[in-house]
């Protein structure tokens, strides 16, 4: 007898479904109403796609502006007028380029000096209280070189053409102008005479001062301009490893007489201090990325405690024939994680796909991190298991006759 009703016992025993059936059967509720599984998806692959195109897009300006930083080169410092100790405007010595250029370390220095009295203009027609915010600068012949601009049209100036009225523009001048970078050999009206312009200058990410610049060579400013020979900025280059030592010298070497006087930068420093304040930007949105996975889950949940009450039939069908609450439970848990996997899916590709076209349009190179995939597979489970998880225990709980007699 004992044995009978150990026989008995295992024949009463539950079968255990494979998690291969659980995910087939998990998958019918999916098939059969495929157009409300598509919109419950798309709010999860909505959320996955904003998260992953904010990490993705501010990985890749990050990787553009090491790439930039590591053109430009990082070993570029400033020295500029500061203020006197009453607070007036202070001044660099006319010696300051070549007291620098005496730093061992230092292996190009040259300047810049702005003439404040000194506008231009398209033609000698305009208002003067039109000077499109241009700074007219005197510029050594070195500044390219140890700045790394570049000519995008025309020439530089040398040796020949500095004492003469000929102008380089920057960028944002030109454009200001209304000049044509690919015609600069025209003239304008500049410190109360014409000026040739005879180049126009790509931007310059180190020296973006110089974008909104009309260049004069040192001597024609001199002797045309008012130029006093005392510079505004200095630019030097250092050797790479010793970078921090020049910095900390440069301004007692610049004005020796008033070390406390002179303003000491690294640009590099700068575009790497406007790249962080981004992240306060990538921070809110991404949480706007959370707050939309947020909905796409809420939409989840609304799907599947419906799917319950539509399916109540079946489930009480599933329950007679012998399906445990478990294996109930796990059929619909199964069903959720499914949508959500499905959403999330799309989201992290349409993520890498925005992410990709941005950064093409942009020139950026393409960088996704691979925390942030992962981390948007493993949010869309945990969204779809929590948002399945009531709905999943519901069905387990409905009594089979109850539900059948709902029908």
């Amino acid at each position: 007898m004992a044995v009978l009703s150990t026989d008995r016992t295992a024949r009463l025993a539950p079968a255990r479904m494979p998690a291969a059936d659980v995910v087939r059967v998990g998958g019918v509720g999916l098939r059969t109403r495929p157009l409300r599984a598509f919109l419950s998806a798309l709010g999860i692959a909505i959320g996955i796609a904003a998260m992953i195109a904010v990490v993705g897009i501010s990985s890749s300006s990050r990787a553009e502006l090491d790439r930039t930083l590591a053109a430009l080169g990082t070993n570029l410092l400033t020295a500029s007028p500061g203020r006197t100790l009453f607070g007036g405007e202070a001044r660099l010595p006319p010696e300051a380029v070549a007291m620098i250029g005496r730093i061992g370390p230092v292996t190009q220095v040259t300047a810049t000096g702005q003439l404040t009295e000194a506008k231009v203009y398209r033609t000698d027609r305009m208002p003067a209280a039109e000077t499109g915010g241009i700074a007219v600068r005197a510029a050594q012949l070195g500044l390219l070189d140890t700045i790394g601009a570049t000519v995008a049209s025309g020439t530089w100036l040398n040796e020949a053409t500095e004492r003469h009225p000929v102008v380089v523009l920057g960028a944002t001048a030109a454009q200001r102008l209304g000049l044509d970078a690919a015609r600069p050999d025209v003239r304008v009206w500049l410190g109360g005479r014409w000026f040739t312009v005879v180049g126009i200058l790509a931007a310059v990410p180190l020296a973006p001062e110089l974008d909104s610049s009309a260049l004069v060579g040192w001597g024609v400013a001199a002797s045309h301009l008012g130029f006093d020979g005392h510079p505004t900025t200095v630019y030097a280059r250092a050797e790479e490893d010793q970078v921090e030592s020049v910095r900390a010298v440069l301004g007692a070497t610049a004005n020796p007489e008033a070390p406390n006087e002179v303003d000491v930068s690294r640009p590099s420093d700068a575009l790497a201090a406007a790249e962080a304040t981004d992240e306060t930007f990538t921070g809110l949105l991404l949480g706007l990325g959370a707050v939309a996975l947020l909905v796409g889950g809420v939409g989840v949940a609304n799907t599947m405690v419906i799917s319950v009450l539509e399916r109540r039939a079946e489930i009480g069908l599933r329950r007679a024939l012998g399906a445990t609450r478990g294996q109930v439970r796990s059929q619909f848990l199964a069903e959720s994680l499914l949508l959500s996997a499905l959403g999330g899916a799309g989201g992290v590709l349409l993520g890498i796909l925005v992410t990709t076209g941005y950064a093409l349009s942009q020139g950026w190179p393409t960088v996704v991190p691979a925390w942030a995939t992962l981390g948007g597979v493993v949010a869309t489970l945990v969204i779809g298991g929590l948002a399945g998880l009531y709905p999943a225990i519901r069905a387990s709980r409905l009594a089979p006759t109850e539900a059948l007699a709902a029908v």
